[in-house]
């Protein structure tokens, strides 16, 4: 596919997508999300990606400022809702549960973790791609809002349902329903942020914390544990126990067991299979 809103690479097992429309903040468009699932499919099918990073590019000054405003007006032209996206979109993390398939939830049935490196404003359709990676990195003073409440939209792609699993019904509602803007400093606070960072140092630190897990946790057992956090989600506690048990009695077996446990002992580096 040729990329004309993101930008990919892959270095040291880390895939790195950069939202690349800095001339409009990086806003999101039918093609960036089109280019944005058909890279994540790249990434979770290419066994030398272990973790992925997604950023916007700096010369944007934003991580992703929301809806591009000339979608927005063309929904107003229309007199209805259109993604500008394709029947053949691709599918990435479909398939590993049915309550994942579906717009940006597909994110929770990827196989690798995914890194959010917030490099500015996260608006709208911006903070909800945020709040669907597993972990969340912002530089100083960036700022976010859910911003639909100042179009008439409802909470977007699921926010309503991410959101207050995240940082609690009481800031949930609060952000949900003022559509306010808040700081980086804020949803660290509240627990939307792993870890707020100066500009200079962030990529420097996604990079460094993504290469801990590309070097020390086995691929399968990043990816075990990531449907299973997903899923847990949505079911008993007594069904996440009894399919941990049995995916330790399988995943024992496998290779990288005995390798994790020889590296262990031998104090050194484990070489994953994967």
């Amino acid at each position: 596919m040729e990329l004309k809103t993101t930008r990919y690479g892959v270095a040291e097992r880390i895939a790195t997508i950069t939202l690349a429309r800095p001339k409009r903040r990086n806003a999101w468009t039918g093609r960036m999300h089109t280019e944005y699932r058909w890279l994540l499919e790249q990434a979770n099918q290419d066994p030398g990606v272990r973790v992925i990073i997604v950023t916007g590019d700096p010369e944007g000054q934003a991580f992703c400022a929301g809806a591009d405003l000339g979608a927005l007006e063309g929904h107003a032209e229309k007199g209805r809702y259109d993604a500008g996206t394709a029947e053949d979109i691709a599918t990435p993390g479909f398939g590993v549960d049915p309550n994942f398939d579906a717009s940006f939830a597909y994110h929770f049935g990827l196989d690798k973790p995914v890194i959010a490196a917030i490099n500015g404003a996260a608006a709208g359709v911006g903070l909800v791609l945020a709040a669907f990676t597993d972990l969340r990195f912002a530089v100083q003073g960036a700022k976010f809002t859910t911003a639909h409440g100042r179009f008439n939209f409802p909470a977007e792609f699921g926010l309503s349902w991410v959101l207050p699993r995240i940082v609690g019904l009481t800031h949930a509602n609060d952000l949900l329903l003022s559509s306010r803007v808040f700081t980086a400093e804020e949803a660290l606070a509240m627990g939307f942020l792993n870890r707020v960072l100066p500009a200079e140092s962030l990529m420097d630190e996604v990079r460094a914390y993504a290469g801990r897990i590309a070097a020390g946790v086995a691929p399968g057992s990043a990816r075990e544990t990531k449907h299973q956090i997903y899923r847990d989600l949505h079911r008993d506690a007594a069904s996440s126990v009894r399919d941990a048990e049995a995916l330790l009695e399988a995943m024992i077996r496998h290779p990288d067991y005995a390798e994790g446990v020889k590296a262990w002992v031998q104090k050194r580096a484990a070489l994953w299979q994967g």
